[in-house]
Formats: C-alpha cells, sequence, structure tokens
C-alpha cells in the first residue's frame, strides 16, 4: 500500500497547468462556472488536464476548508482545568490540530489549541461562551481564524 505523501510548494514553483487546475475548480465551486468545458476553456487548460489533476492539486488553504481556528486560553493550574477545557472542544465538534501549553507560573499557564472547525455541532460564540464561563478559564480568545 502506497501513503501517499504532500509537499507545500509556493505557487511561483508548480507548473501552470496546477494553478489553472485549482483556479478552473474554484470557479466552479462558486459558480462563475457551471460545466467542466466551460471553466477549462476560461482558465485556458484542456479538460484532460482538469480531469487528471483535479484531486491532486488544491490551494493550501482549501485544505482543511478554511475553517482552522487558533484559541488562546489561559488557565488555572488546578487539577482538572485542562481536562475540561479541552472536553469542550471535543463536545462542541471541534477537532483539536495541535496543543501548545507553556510550563505554569505563579498558577496559571497559556494554552494555544488550533481546531478544524467545520464540523461542530455548535457555533464558535456558543462554545466561546461555553469555555470563558468554564472554572478555572482565565481568559480565551481567538488569536487567528
Amino acid at each position: 500500500m502506497n501513503k501517499q505523501k504532500y509537499y507545500i510548494v509556493s505557487a511561483e514553483a508548480l507548473p501552470e497547468v496546477f494553478i489553472k487546475v485549482a483556479e478552473a475548480k474554484r470557479m466552479l465551486q462558486v459558480g462563475e462556472a457551471h460545466t467542466v468545458g466551460q471553466a477549462t476553456k476560461m482558465v485556458g487548460i484542456s479538460r484532460s488536464a482538469f480531469y487528471k489533476y483535479k484531486d491532486e492539486v488544491r490551494p493550501f488553504q482549501d485544505m482543511k476548508a478554511g475553517h482552522i481556528i487558533t484559541f488562546y486560553a489561559l488557565l488555572k493550574d488546578n487539577p482538572g482545568v485542562l481536562s475540561n477545557y479541552l472536553s469542550i472542544f471535543a463536545n462542541s465538534g471541534a477537532n483539536i490540530l495541535t496543543i501548545n501549553q507553556t510550563i505554569p507560573t505563579n498558577g496559571c499557564a497559556g494554552v494555544t489549541i488550533s481546531a478544524e472547525t467545520s464540523e461542530m455541532t455548535e457555533g464558535i460564540e456558543a462554545m466561546m461562551a461555553r469555555v470563558s464561563g468554564a472554572y478555572g478559564v482565565l481568559k480565551f480568545e481567538i488569536m487567528a481564524a
């Protein structure tokens, strides 16, 4: 079984056909083109080139459908606070991608979480309200979206 590998490559280094396939896919997605034939004609590639690469080429920001949010929290260094904090994310349907925690000082620790949010069963605002009101959470905010 071959495991797929992925690379992040600057668009300037890619063959032009890859950029045009990504653009044709975008045009189809947003309704600027209604058929593959129309999209490929507009970007200047053949339909066969589009079909050859369409499943393999996508912009980096589309890899997670643009739903990755980075949160920052300042938590009390008490047993169960981090676990409760993480369970709120899990119960909301957010998929935690990364967690970074500072070493606790003065009874507090900073925690940064990046989470994929497209499958959340509740809104970001509702989840944020639950986290902000949770025991041991001193500060909670979005760092990047």
